[in-house]
This record gives structure tokens, C-alpha cells and sequence, in this order.
């Protein structure tokens, strides 16, 4: 077994093991033992629990950026790879809710997950063809990491099988960061444009609220 199917088959039995015990209850020595691993190769390859969740994260990014569109405008572009990031937590639904229950009563993990999540918008604005480089750059990671988050509310309350919640508030969040930001065409936000997804819920709410990491 290689580094990477070893990687995904750890980071696959966590998942598990949080969405049946907790995320408080796995460690990396138990996600290895669930999945037949060896331990001594596990402390390697995760000396910790948040390189399970870097792991992860990383995991969700390959999968949207395996087929990143190339063709239409770069909003259309990003609602594909963000919608791709949601189906590949969706494989592991219950563990990624643990982890989101968990999360608010371990500050370092939402500060390693924000971070992480971060990376991962930056990534998918470059997977669009949007610059990430600069003042204008950084506006726009900040104003796609609001629509993530926003849109993950509404995942996280979203029980159809085809995501229809999801992709109508990931939609109406994204259209909203570019009228009132004009983030993706990079001018300097006006004071309105601090008003993010995150802070001001839009009309139609698409049936739910708006993470993690690494980037899930």
C-alpha cells in the first residue's frame, strides 16, 4: 500500500469512526487499528488529529479540482468545484457533522480548520481562473470563503439526495458576493461589501442556513 492509499484509508476510517463515536473520540491510533493499519506507519504519516482534518481537507480539494471546468464564466466555474467539494464531504456526511458539532469547543481546531478552509478557497479561485494574487486577491478569497461557509449552513440542513438546498443557497450566495462586492471582477468593496454572505443571510434563504474542512 502506498502513502496515498494508506492516507485515504486512515482518513477514511476517522470519518467513520466520527460520525458513530464523535470526533472527540478518535485518535489516530484508533482510526489505524479500525482500518487495519500499522501504528508505527500512522504516527508518521498523522503525528496528530489535525493532520487528519489537513488530510481531509486536501482530499476534498483533489476531488473538485480532478475535472475543473474550463469553459463559461468563473462564477459558474466556482459553483462547479464548490458543489464538487460538497459531494465529496457528502460521502462522509455523518463524520463531517461530528466534526462540525465538535469544532466550536476546540478553539486550535477552528483556527487549523479556518486557515485550512482558506488555502482551499484560494485554490478554487485559482482552479476558476480568478487572480488570488494582491489586495484584490485576498478580497476575493475573503468574499468566497463567506459564500462557503454560508453555503455550508445550508448543506449541514440539507437532507435531499441530489443537494437541490445546497446548490440554491451556494447559488444565491454567490450571486449576492458579486453584486455587492464585485469581488470576482476585483474592485475595492464598498462598505456594503462587508456585509458577506455570512453576515447577511439572503432573501430567499433556499431552505436552510449556509464547516471543513481544508479544507473540509
Amino acid at each position: 500500500m502506498d502513502d496515498t492509499d494508506f492516507d485515504s484509508a486512515l482518513i477514511a476510517s476517522a470519518m467513520t469512526l466520527a460520525g458513530t463515536d464523535g470526533w472527540r473520540s478518535v485518535t489516530v491510533a484508533s482510526a489505524a487499528r479500525a482500518a487495519d493499519l500499522g501504528l508505527a506507519r500512522a504516527r508518521v504519516r498523522f503525528p496528530n488529529k489535525g493532520a487528519i482534518l489537513l488530510g481531509f481537507g486536501r482530499m476534498a480539494d483533489a476531488f473538485a479540482l480532478e475535472e475543473a471546468p474550463t469553459e463559461g464564466p468563473v462564477r459558474d466555474r466556482l459553483f462547479d468545484l464548490l458543489m464538487r467539494r460538497f459531494d465529496a464531504l457528502q460521502s462522509y456526511r455523518a463524520g463531517v457533522l461530528a466534526i462540525a458539532r465538535a469544532v466550536p469547543f476546540d478553539p486550535p481546531t477552528a483556527v487549523l480548520m479556518a486557515c485550512a478552509t482558506w488555502r482551499s478557497m484560494r485554490w478554487m479561485l485559482d482552479a476558476a481562473g480568478a487572480s488570488t494574487t494582491g489586495l484584490f486577491g485576498e478580497i476575493r478569497v475573503k468574499g468566497l470563503m463567506a459564500v462557503w461557509l454560508w453555503a455550508a449552513r445550508a448543506w449541514e440542513k440539507d437532507e435531499t439526495e441530489d443537494l437541490t438546498v445546497t446548490m440554491a443557497a451556494l447559488d444565491t450566495a454567490l450571486a449576492r458576493a458579486e453584486r455587492a462586492a464585485g469581488w470576482l471582477a476585483g474592485r475595492t468593496p464598498a462598505k456594503k461589501a462587508m456585509e458577506t454572505p455570512n453576515d447577511a443571510p439572503p432573501d430567499d434563504e433556499a431552505g436552510g442556513g449556509g464547516d471543513g474542512g481544508d479544507d473540509a
